[in-house]
């Protein structure tokens, strides 16, 4: 037995000085590779070879040294082992092992793997010692590459400790140039980032040069929508509804056009450049919509994204598509990675149309240039966002913490699909009007009897109560259904409705033409649907929310970014169209569901669609935000300093035969969209808001004019006591108390909101004047 281990552990001796010898001949010739010479004419990427190199060397010295530790445990293990069914062999073999080995074997071998290590750590030390000279060798910049202790740049050392840890956690920062080495760190972020100051050596002649600025183009109306449709696309079920509907719409959309250049005087308008990025539409969003085009799916947004696009394309602008991560990463020329870096050259478009999930994806993708450049954005947002909840930091210390919203934005770069929040830009949507001769033929093929109801999927009608005012209907009307099925009749479809399943464009148009009445069930909220309705000569009948729904009662708004109460199914109907085209009744009321129901059968009305759901309205609108809507350009402080010179008198008096206050006449007013003579000056309720405050006078809230009046100059024009005047960042500010007679002051712009109201308070409201049928916009706006 003593003789088989001798010559069993001979080998394993000869084994462990051959992997010892191996070691110092892989370390020779790794020094001698590095040490070897270099040409002066090697280009600034041969530093970043060799670091590569060395690094790679590195991983192998520290792999042979795991690899003897590993081999110390085995052994170590191995001489421990007593438990097994073999332990009588274990013993002699050990006995055998230690009259045999030469004294102290094991720490013989732990020395040879401990001096492995040592010469793998000077290895690296060398390495990097001979980089540094190279680097000197060949530009020079020996002893210039130490963090500088720069006070206006206090976050520079921390940012260079991060880039020594993670440098290599994207590969956007070796497409810049990172190397691992302090100058490369140094450089990114001087050159690339804005965190260091700009290195003394270096050569800034490349990056001062500005970019030339390419010659301003005008902006021709377009009336052939041939290139758009090819732009578009029909990849998806979605793009398919919005080519259709673009085609469908194209004559409607040149005579607007048409219009819009008499009224606007032929006026020379510049070309923007304009990325649309639809997120909810791609794959990384999960597109849950486009396989629900052709089986009853909501078609809203759709319909909205559609008449952006023909806009946008109409009024004359470079358009640029996109609904893909990589569509959206070769428009904006981002660099390759996870989003870490910024883009180093000028954002390539003018303004960006997203919504909020190509927003996150912008912010994944672009990294720290989305904050630099989010003044180009406008998001697409069905139902708002409110000041509240946009505010990051506000948002998270007062619970208006959302999934949604926290971003930051001007409130007017959100853009929804009523105008439902006047702290948001109204955006909308067209519906398809009908010229004097098809309003002729609708009224004349009106059939009194036929009720359509609003809903094509069936889960819109499992509504509890529906077969009760169903019934009543019923009785007066014949119901008819366009909810989508399969192979047999939905069973929440009641069996005297006359399903015709899901109906194509055209064929829904011809169903509410001969419909007297389009009725809704409650859901879904805010869609486009009514308006086609009345467009066609229908009435719209509607329930009436008793309590109003909203995020605090309802779980469909539950998150969303709005503190907003929907007191109907379609409020934008029931407040700016109304009687006799729109009748909102409360559901569980039969006696008033009836009353509605015979009276409606009375009531005689013409095709109505106001004027701000038409192309030339959507035209006039869009036209509007462009030309004038400026979120880049900083604002300057009012009143400025110097006001006393400036306006030597009141900035604000009454009107003639009003309670508001305006603009003072004989003060010059100061440049600004909207102009300052729409501004109405008003004070609240207590417990109400501006948006109703507004309302009340005839008027819309004007958030752009908050800077205006958010100054003790407003709070005494409106005779306000104010013993404390504060300033804070609080959502209901500008407003005072009575009461306590306190004053607040908002201190945070963002913050300025037409929606906040508390119940102590009275806010101070700028409101505004509008164009009849066109909301958005006041009357000396365009």
């Amino acid at each position: 037995m003593v003789r088989r281990c001798l010559l069993t552990f001979r080998p394993f001796r000869i084994f462990v000085v051959g992997i010892g010898f191996f070691s110092l001949c892989f370390l020779m010739t790794s020094l001698g590779g590095q040490f070897s010479a270099k040409r002066l004419t090697d280009s600034p990427f041969t530093v970043r070879t060799e670091v590569l190199g060395g690094i790679e060397s590195r991983s192998v010295l520290r792999k042979i040294s795991d690899m003897l530790e590993v081999i110390l445990k085995r052994m170590d293990s191995l001489s421990k082992l007593d438990n097994t069914n073999d332990s009588r062999r274990l013993e002699e073999l050990s006995s055998a092992i230690n009259r045999i080995q030469p004294a102290g074997l094991v720490e013989k071998i732990q020395a040879i793997a401990q001096n492995v290590s040592n010469m793998a750590v000077r290895v690296e030390q060398i390495l990097q010692n001979s980089m540094a000279v190279s680097r000197v060798t060949r530009d020079g910049t020996g002893g210039q590459c130490d963090v500088p202790r720069d006070p206006r740049f206090p976050d520079c050392l921390g940012k260079v400790d991060w880039m020594r840890a993670r440098w290599t956690s994207d590969p956007c920062y070796a497409f810049y140039g990172v190397d691992g080495s302090d100058c490369s760190f140094l450089i990114y972020l001087s050159e690339v980032e804005w965190f260091c100051p700009p290195l003394a050596w270096r050569n800034h002649s490349s990056s001062s040069v500005l970019p030339k600025n390419s010659p301003k183009r005008q902006a021709a109306f377009r009336t052939d929508l041939s290139s758009l449709l090819t732009q578009v696309g029909t990849g998806k079920e979605s793009l398919s509804f919005m080519r259709q509907r673009m085609g469908r719409l194209a004559m409607q959309w040149a005579a607007a056009a048409h219009h819009l250049g008499l009224k606007l005087h032929h006026r020379w308008r510049e070309q923007k450049k304009i990325l649309v990025h639809v997120g909810f539409l791609t794959e990384e969003s999960g597109d849950v919509f486009s396989p629900k085009v052709l089986k009853g799916g909501p078609l809203g947004e759709m319909v909205q994204w559609a008449d952006i696009l023909t806009a946008l394309y109409v009024l004359g602008h470079n358009l640029r598509i996109s609904i893909s991560v990589k569509e959206l990463q070769g428009f904006l020329g981002v660099p390759p990675g996870r989003g870490s870096c910024p883009l180093t050259g000028p954002l390539p478009f003018d303004l960006i149309y997203t919504d909020y999930h190509g927003l996150q994806q912008m912010k994944q993708h672009m990294g720290l240039s989305l904050k630099k450049h989010k003044c180009h954005i406008r998001v697409i947002d069905t139902f708002g966002t409110e000041p509240a909840y946009n505010h990051e930091e506000y948002a998270t210390l007062h619970g208006y913490r959302t999934n949604w919203g926290y971003w930051n934005l001007n409130s007017r770069q959100y853009m929804t699909m009523f105008p439902h929040t006047p702290d948001n830009s109204f955006m909308g949507f067209v519906s398809e009007e009908l010229n004097e001769t098809e309003k002729h033929r609708v009224q004349q093929s009106k059939v009194n009897n036929v009720a359509v109801v609003y809903g094509k999927e069936a889960s819109m009608w499992k509504l509890q109560g529906k077969e009760k005012f169903l019934q009543i209907l019923h009785r007066y009307m014949e119901v008819h259904g366009t909810v989508y099925y399969e192979t047999q009749r939905p069973p929440e479809v009641p069996a005297f409705v006359k399903n015709h399943g899901l109906l194509p464009q055209q064929e829904l148009q011809q169903l509410l033409r001969k419909a007297k009445l389009f009725i809704g069930f409650g859901f879904p909220y805010e869609g486009p649907a009514p308006l086609e309705a009345i467009a066609n000569g229908c009435i719209y009948l509607q329930p009436r929310f008793h309590p109003p729904h909203s995020s605090l009662n309802h779980e469909f708004f539950r998150g969303k970014p709005t503190s907003r109460e929907v007191s109907s199914q379609h409020p934008y109907a029931e407040q700016y169209i109304g009687r006799p085209h729109v009748m909102t009744v409360d559901y569980n009321n039969s006696e008033e569901f009836e009353t509605a129901v015979r009276e409606i059968m009375r009531t005689k009305v013409e095709p109505y669609l106001p004027y701000e759901y038409t192309c030339e309205g959507m035209l006039e609108r869009v036209h509007a935000y462009i030309e004038h809507q400026d979120f880049c350009s900083p604002e300057a402080p009012f009143p400025p300093a110097n006001a006393s010179r400036v306006w030597p008198g009141a900035l604000f008096t009454l009107l003639p035969n009003s309670t508001l206050l305006g603009w003072a006449r004989n003060t010059t007013a100061p440049p600004y969209w909207p102009p300052m003579s729409a501004l109405r000056l008003t004070a609240s309720a207590e417990g109400q808001s501006c948006v109703e405050a507004c309302q009340t006078s005839g008027l819309v809230c004007e958030p752009a004019y908050f800077r205006f009046v958010n100054n003790k100059e407003a709070l005494g024009s409106l005779e306000v006591q104010c013993d404390v005047v504060e300033l804070e960042m609080n959502h209901i500010f500008p407003a005072f108390s009575v009461t306590q007679r306190e004053c607040g002051l908002q201190k945070e712009a963002l913050l300025f909101s037409c929606a906040g109201f508390g119940a102590k308070y009275r806010r101070v409201c700028p409101c505004r004047d509008f164009r009849r049928g066109q909301v958005a916009l006041c009357r000396d706006c365009l």
